[in-house]
């Protein structure tokens, strides 16, 4: 019998708003052997801008619990809960995790979304959300900080976390396909709450595009800030292209 620890290669810390329950999943099926993932949580009542200011100093406190664990590196899993102040107070709230980490490496979703952009040399892109439209316009200004074009926003208009994490599979296909358009390089489904791993490869093959989605840019950063060089088939080119 082979002794092996979890974990062996990375372990990821994991804040997550305390109403959903699709990141831990579809982390748990992207990942490779050698890679854990264990959670904490943060209150998060309604997916609207007054909750969402709340998130980041509860997600700072959360990081001093989870790397008690300890962990490699720390992850805010809640992508709105981290554009939602803009550019300069995502990275600030990175700082501020890192603080109360003493060392361990942190980010964001948010973060990880224009990081996994940058690495795919998408400028252009449309985006796919449950989100209400004042949200979405939220979302919209953190890119444009960082200088992606938006195409085009689809959203849901949802505000309860339960509510967007029972959304079927193929109603998140359709409002893809409905963000898309001719001069998006790519198409980004945005909301950690949001199922998207099982459909991305059929998605790209059907847009003829790179799509990524929330939590799948989160695991890829996750990997690539820790130096986890491990390429992930049949879940979009992202973690592909690792």
């Amino acid at each position: 019998m082979k002794d092996f620890l979890y974990g062996e290669k990375l372990k990821i810390g994991l804040i997550y708003p305390c109403g959903g329950w699709v990141m831990e999943p579809e982390f748990y099926d992207m990942s490779p052997v050698g890679v854990s993932t264990y959670t904490t949580r943060v209150l998060l009542d309604n997916v609207n801008e007054n909750e969402l200011t709340k998130v980041g100093d509860r997600a700072i406190r959360a990081t001093k619990l989870l790397c008690k664990a300890p962990v490699d590196i720390v992850a805010l899993g809640c992508t709105s809960g981290s554009f939602i102040g803009g550019a300069k107070y995502d990275e600030e709230l990175i700082k501020k995790m890192e603080k109360a980490s003493e060392g361990v490496p942190c980010l964001t979703t948010s973060s990880a979304v224009v990081a996994a952009l940058k690495n795919l040399n998408i400028k252009k892109v449309a985006l796919a959300t449950p989100y209400t439209n004042d949200v979405n316009m939220r979302c919209k200004i953190f890119l444009e900080e960082y200088g992606f074009e938006i195409t085009n926003i689809c959203g849901l208009g949802l505000t309860n976390d339960s509510e967007i994490d029972r959304q079927k599979l193929e109603v998140i296909y359709k409002l893809a396909k409905d963000a898309d358009t001719t001069d998006a390089e790519a198409v980004a489904i945005l909301c950690t709450g949001v199922r998207s791993i099982p459909i991305l490869q059929d998605l790209e093959t059907d847009l003829g595009k790179p799509v990524i989605s929330a939590v799948q840019a989160t695991f890829w950063h996750c990997l690539c800030m820790a130096g986890v060089k491990e390429k992930i088939s049949g879940y979009g080119s992202l973690l592909e292209s690792i």
